[in-house]
């Protein structure tokens, strides 16, 4: 019963074409590249060079975040969010976020990226950057040069990035000065 489960799987995603060979998937806490659909398993080699082996049933069984399937000539759309309390001037924060988009080395120029206001908390909007980028299997360590931009941006305009936990206003900025490992510990 099992190798007949794992059969129908593999004829599932086959003729479902969730995903094929060359494709950037998160499926569960699984990311990679898809290297071989098997009829009783999926090949997943990660960035970290690992190869992980799903069975076809757990594939079905799960949804699959297919990055490339939809790319087309925009390229891959990524996000991410970050959350700036009232004070700060939506119009800047935009501009703020756009111009680290702008600035790091991954991000597609065209399309351009966009910003969109996803929620009005009680003491801070939440913010989300939109941007398309040609390689998928690159995501994080593009993710990591945009953190490191976004951080800079705000630092250098003194705008506090707040945590999902922000409550009530400190006594001072919590802020790094740009260039100071020291405080940037």
């Amino acid at each position: 019963s099992g190798v007949v489960t794992q059969l129908m799987s593999g004829l599932v995603l086959v003729y479902s074409r969730a995903l094929r060979v060359g494709d950037y998937v998160i499926i569960g806490e699984n990311e990679g590249v898809v290297q071989q659909v098997g009829t009783l398993a999926t090949k997943l080699q990660t960035m970290r060079n690992e190869e992980i082996t799903i069975p076809n049933a757990v594939l079905v069984a799960n949804p699959i975040r297919n990055f490339s399937k939809l790319a087309g000539s925009q390229g891959t759309m990524a996000s991410t969010q970050l959350s700036i309390g009232y004070d700060a001037p939506w119009r800047t924060v935009h501009q703020l976020l756009m111009s680290a988009a702008q600035h790091t080395e991954g991000i597609r120029i065209k399309p351009d990226p966009f910003v969109l206001q996803r929620a009005l908390n009680d003491f801070y909007v939440v913010y989300e950057l939109y941007f398309y980028m040609d390689r998928p299997m690159d995501r994080l360590p593009v993710l990591s040069r945009l953190h490191g931009h976004i951080q800079d941006a705000f630092n250098t305009a003194g705008i506090q990035i707040m945590s999902p936990h922000f409550m009530t206003q400190p006594d001072k900025p919590v802020l790094a000065e740009v260039g100071d490992p020291a405080r940037a510990r």
